[in-house]
């Protein structure tokens, strides 16, 4: 009985000595200062917000990283701010063991840039409206027309489709809606429009058009076209 309360006593005070040491460095750790700041943009894509307005909002303008202490750290604060930029999607902010105050940044993905009468601005990849960026012009296909709730969704789906699609992205440089909520759009290396009609039956009429594509564009007849019509989604009719 003797040997198993000698035991006993000899985890209890193993366990105390390693709680105090935890509890020991996590306070000297916490004091610390910061190394130095970090910032990692994700994904192929240019850069719509810089590194420099990033880094001020990490340190919240402070003159200087190494003067911040972990225990004044509040990470999710600081998410908070960097979110908030209309550039970044999402942002993950953490400290490194080593003491490095890290932001991930996600940017917000352009997929067409709108003319809306005297004002332009980008639609992302979410339907949303995002500003235009002093760093870099997205190579994004043009949008005339007005976009409201009614036909947000609708275009933001051919948008996408367009955007995700290597030929069409490539091929497809112009878009307009009228005032019934029928498409057409421009070709990038040809002449003719493309009257796309309902915002209906978008993959079919996409494969109809590449289809179309490729057959007409061996024999060279597309410079005759000047209008390929894709209303109808069991077929392409094309206008001299």
């Amino acid at each position: 009985m003797k040997f198993l309360n000698w035991i006993n006593l000899r985890l209890a005070l193993m366990l105390a000595l390693v709680v105090f040491l935890y509890s020991f460095t996590s306070a000297r750790n916490s004091h610390r200062k910061l190394l130095k700041t970090e910032v990692t943009f994700v994904g192929n894509q240019d850069n719509f917000i810089s590194f420099k307005t990033v880094n001020k909002l990490l340190i919240e303008n402070k003159k200087d990283v190494q003067s911040i202490a972990k225990s004044d750290l509040n990470l999710k604060r600081l998410e908070n701010l960097i979110n908030k930029n209309p550039m970044v999607e999402k942002a993950q902010v953490f400290v490194t063991i080593d003491g490095v105050l890290k932001a991930v940044v996600k940017q917000r993905v352009p997929i067409a840039r709108v003319f809306d009468g005297e004002t332009t601005y980008y639609i992302d990849y979410e339907g949303n409206k995002m500003p235009l960026s002093n760093l870099n012009t997205a190579r994004v296909l043009l949008f005339l027309g007005e976009i409201n709730t009614k036909n947000k969704k609708q275009l933001t789906e051919v948008l996408k489709f367009v955007y995700d699609d290597d030929f069409l992205k490539k091929n497809i440089v112009g878009m307009e809606l009228d005032a019934n909520n029928d498409l057409q759009m421009t070709n990038r290396n040809f002449d003719y429009q493309i009257e796309f009609g309902k915002m209906i039956y978008v993959e079919k009429k996409f494969k109809n058009y590449k289809a179309f594509f490729q057959k007409a564009v061996l024999d060279s007849s597309l410079y005759k076209y000047k209008k390929i019509n894709l209303r109808f989604n069991h077929q392409v009719v094309c206008t001299k």
